[in-house]
């Protein structure tokens, strides 16, 4: 964008010497439209401000699409566990993306056992049995649709090696207690090249970890981990984990740089997560239990993935709010309400399930497990595991989401209400966000209205997807909202453009309404955009907010909306009007930061011509303002060529108590007076 968007004064001088000349009759004497004539005047006034929520913009963070395992999760290897099932996707077993590796003459063998495992909870193993060393016998995995390593780069290699009896049917000598071997982890290209290595030893006969770190000597984008034994005999292996050395903050069992660095680019003040709908699950076995979650990654209890693959709970509740804390927002984790799913394939069409009444108890004293997890000193029962963890603080819990999306039937109801009597009652301080199910309107959001009146929660939480235009045409629709009754957690929305695109258009519609969310920042206290992230071949929904590679992140148009409105947020909005002919076409917010005193214009113009604008306010002192634009087509869709993106574009201009600036045409404005 160039310099002269942010300059208005410029532009109005050659408009005023064309319109001129029309009047002349030197280039024709056709009338221009109001709008060509008329400025629209925003009056921004300081004095009717009210306080609206801090917390207003933030994340939502589903394992949809995948997101977590093979995403922002920075593990590498595939199927580490060796507990992939064909009940997650057809042909899937537990040696899925591995393959056995015989070397040089090497001979052996490869299947799955269960009859030692390392953890209950993570039943299954692999076996390599070697007939014949050669040039070695192991296995090799090729990531999440391969591994990507750097010239220089360390990666952190572990896994778990069980030593086993076995005959002289091999001819070879029988392992014993007191034996020892060594095994070669290496990183391989396609063609067999070796990227880089490490040898690992092990003795003894029982599971035991080995670790160590492989640093590559050239770049590549699709590698294997290839593990190679080099003694006779049989070994178990599990937990097979290949972490990169630099991950987000450097945590171990961490996040994938690139990409979590792009999300806490947002300026979140809060991270709702696992799910979605994958916290009821697919039936009730398959509901999401905080507790499968935490502790050693061996430890954890992995399972399906209601989108149809595999979530290995590596990252889990520990790892979530550490994330929070990380980048500086608060947790909103979110708890099954007792139900499954009334979509669950489970159920033979039955639809959704409760659990049974009887088991009710058990269930919420584990919802108030997690508070006591999060919230309790060190030297309670659960902030203890909290603080093995190496937290030994508490993390300041403050929002808790009990459901999601249900159908709010009788069974629903009826769990809900036990739930949040015991939390109520046991932690008043926990704001608790009850769901008003999928949609904007209907039976569902009526029922759960229903009950959120009855109970007086402190807040429901809004899901609807809709075109541009509903966005567009809702621009009053908490303006209306009683505020003695419920506040508003806006948890999943987002604008479908045609073809479900992530243009320019359904950006600005999004634009526009959460000028409208500022305006409202009193009821509507939270906002996130959904969903999240969607990596580029694996991807289930569509639109999202940012798509990514293994080696890419492709952040979209929305994502520079978001970024744009969360990184100039206020806790106080300025009583703003707009008026003039053609103000349908501009939304406006005008919020301030009362920590620095800043005030933040947010101006969006969906028309596809430029606008010209007076804005005029006692508070808007005369100096100098940053203009941040976003502005194009409105078909733009930001591709895989970031020299084509629409990037937002940072100047500065004159203001004061009355100024001009002219929105160019479809485009998001920010004047940020410091």
């Amino acid at each position: 964008m160039s310099t002269r968007l942010c300059v208005p004064v410029r532009w109005m001088r050659r408009r005023a010497r064309s319109l001129s000349l029309v009047a002349a009759g030197v280039l024709g004497a056709a009338v221009p439209p109001a709008w060509a004539t008329e400025p629209v005047v925003i009056q921004v006034d300081a004095a009717a401000a009210k306080p609206i929520s801090p917390d207003l913009f933030g994340i939502f963070f589903e394992d949809i699409n995948y997101a977590a395992d093979g995403g922002l999760y920075a593990e590498l290897v595939q199927n580490r566990s060796f507990e992939y099932r064909p009940t997650e996707q057809r042909g899937w077993n537990p040696l899925t993306s591995w393959d056995l590796v015989q070397r040089d003459g090497g001979r052996g063998a490869l299947h799955v056992d269960a009859g030692r495992p390392l953890h209950p909870n993570n039943p299954h193993y692999a076996v390599v049995d070697v007939q014949h060393v050669g040039g070695g016998v192991g296995v090799s995995n090729p990531g999440f649709d391969g591994i990507v390593v750097r010239k220089g780069a360390a990666y952190d290699l572990s896994l778990f090696v069980r030593q086993l009896y076995v005959e002289r049917r091999w001819g070879g000598p029988p392992f014993g207690a007191d034996d020892a071997f060594s095994l070669t982890a290496q990183l391989e290209d396609a063609a067999g090249a070796v990227l880089g290595q490490t040898t690992l030893s092990y003795s003894g006969t029982d599971w035991q970890r080995v670790a160590g770190a492989i640093v590559a000597d050239a770049d590549c984008d699709a590698a294997r981990l290839v593990v190679l034994f080099s003694t006779q005999g049989g070994a178990a292996i599990d937990v097979v984990s290949l972490f990169p050395r630099e991950t987000f903050r450097g945590r171990a069992n961490g996040l994938r740089k690139d990409l979590a660095e792009t999300i806490a680019a947002l300026a979140p003040k809060f991270v709702r997560f696992p799910g979605g709908c994958l916290v009821h699950g697919n039936g009730l076995p398959n509901m999401y239990r905080w507790k499968d979650s935490i502790g050693p990654i061996y430890e954890r209890r992995e399972q399906p993935n209601l989108w149809g693959y595999h979530q290995t709970l590596g990252l889990g509740y520990f790892e979530y709010f550490q994330f929070c804390e990380d980048v500086g927002a608060k947790p909103l984790p979110v708890v099954p309400a007792g139900v499954s799913c009334q979509n669950s394939g489970y159920t033979a069409g039955r639809g959704q399930e409760g659990l049974p009444m009887a088991e009710m108890a058990a269930y919420i004293q584990e919802v108030l497990d997690l508070i006591e997890w999060a919230n309790g000193p060190a030297t309670s029962e659960w902030g203890a595991k909290r603080a093995a963890a190496g937290h030994r603080e508490p993390f300041g819990l403050e929002y808790l989401g009990v459901g999601n999306e249900e159908h709010i039937t009788p069974a629903f109801e009826e769990r809900f209400r036990a739930i949040e009597k015991v939390v109520r009652e046991k932690h008043p301080e926990i704001v608790l966000i009850g769901t008003v199910g999928p949609f904007h309107s209907g039976p569902d959001y009526d029922e759960g209205w229903r009950i959120a009146n009855a109970l007086k929660l402190p807040m429901v939480d809004e899901h609807y997807y809709e075109s541009p235009r509903w966005f567009v045409e809702n621009l009053q629709r908490y303006d209306k909202y009683d505020r003695a009754k419920s506040a508003v957690y806006l948890g999943e929305y987002a604008a479908h453009d045609e073809g479900r695109r992530s243009t320019l258009r359904s950006a600005l519609a999004e634009a526009a309404y959460l000028t409208h969310l500022e305006r409202n920042g009193d009821v509507v206290r939270l906002a996130s955009y959904a969903p999240l992230l969607a990596k580029e071949g694996r991807t289930q929904w569509r639109p999202d907010l940012i798509y990514f590679s293994n080696a890419s992140v492709r952040p979209t148009i929305n994502y520079e909306v978001q970024k744009l409105f969360g990184v100039n947020a206020g806790d106080r909005w300025l009583a703003t009007t707009v008026e003039g002919a053609a103000s349908a076409d501009v939304a406006v917010s005008s919020v301030q930061d009362s920590s620095t005193g800043a005030i933040v214009l947010k101006i969006v113009n969906r028309a596809v011509e430029s606008r010209s604008l007076v804005v005029r306010g006692a508070a808007l002192a005369a100096g100098r303002a940053t203009c941040t634009v976003l502005a194009g087509s409105p078909d733009a869709v930001n591709g895989s060529d970031p020299a084509e993106d629409l990037k937002p574009t940072t100047t500065d201009i004159a203001v004061g108590p009355s100024f001009a600036y002219e929105a160019p045409a479809s485009s998001l404005t920010v004047l940020r007076l410091e």
